[in-house]
């Protein structure tokens, strides 16, 4: 079966508008299959985390074989990115944001230990897989956002002081859970993929400052002119 775009997000509660505008669709397991803007689309919710992304894009790109994946989905800004609650941004890059080692003078990255966690071809790549090209620069000038670099954490950041330690280490934007990884399969079967979330909070600022549905709401639509226009 040949799948124009495959969509995954993390959460269902992330893509409740997506779901309703894929007409007809059926709920064949697992993935769920549409229509968008005259093009043909499969949507799987992930779960969180980078296993779970991980999985989602392997099955999408052993089963369906998409043109393009696209993640999208809620993320926290960091503290010096500009962006607000409600905002969308693109990533740029992704970055496995705590992959490394910890030793008594600090933090170290997969590439000062010399340890790749993935090639393509000759290249190697370490903690960042790097997403610009034509594609980013179309998603940008169709949706009117910022992109920059997003950083993929294991551990979500609530203390401002962790916030602004990532925030200078990687010259990050965007703090997600899924995105490194969804990135990194997606490269290794040469699938072309796009990265879209709302900033549902500033990285480092308590749940109860949050505002999950708004994010969720701006990203959906975001989803939706894009899918509608590539």
């Amino acid at each position: 079966m040949a799948i124009k775009i495959g969509l995954i997000s993390p959460a269902p509660f992330e893509a409740g508008l997506v779901t309703k505008k894929l007409a007809p669709y059926t709920g064949e397991r697992p993935f769920l299959f549409g229509n968008l803007g005259g093009k043909e689309i499969a949507y799987r919710s992930s779960g969180i985390g980078i296993a779970n992304a991980a999985h989602a894009v392997t099955l999408m790109a052993e089963i369906l074989k998409p043109d393009l994946i696209i993640l999208f989905g809620i993320g926290g800004a960091y503290p010096g990115s500009g962006l607000a609650v409600g905002d969308i941004a693109l990533a740029d890059s992704e970055i496995y944001g705590d992959c490394g080692v910890i030793e008594p003078e600090g933090f170290k990255d997969m590439s000062a230990i010399g340890f790749p966690v993935a090639k393509k071809g000759r290249k190697e790549f370490f903690n960042e897989f790097p997403l610009k090209g034509i594609l980013l620069k179309k998603a940008v000038k169709i949706l009117v956002v910022r992109s920059g670099r997003f950083v993929t954490v294991c551990a979500g950041t609530r203390s401002k002081k962790r916030a602004r330690e990532l925030e200078k280490r990687w010259n990050g934007i965007v703090e997600n859970m899924e995105g490194a990884a969804a990135a990194h399969i997606a490269l290794l079967y040469g699938i072309p993929f796009l990265e879209i979330r709302g900033i549902s909070n500033i990285a480092g600022d308590p749940p109860g400052k949050w505002n999950k549905e708004l994010a969720a709401e701006k990203c959906q639509e975001a989803v939706v002119k894009l899918t509608e226009a590539l």
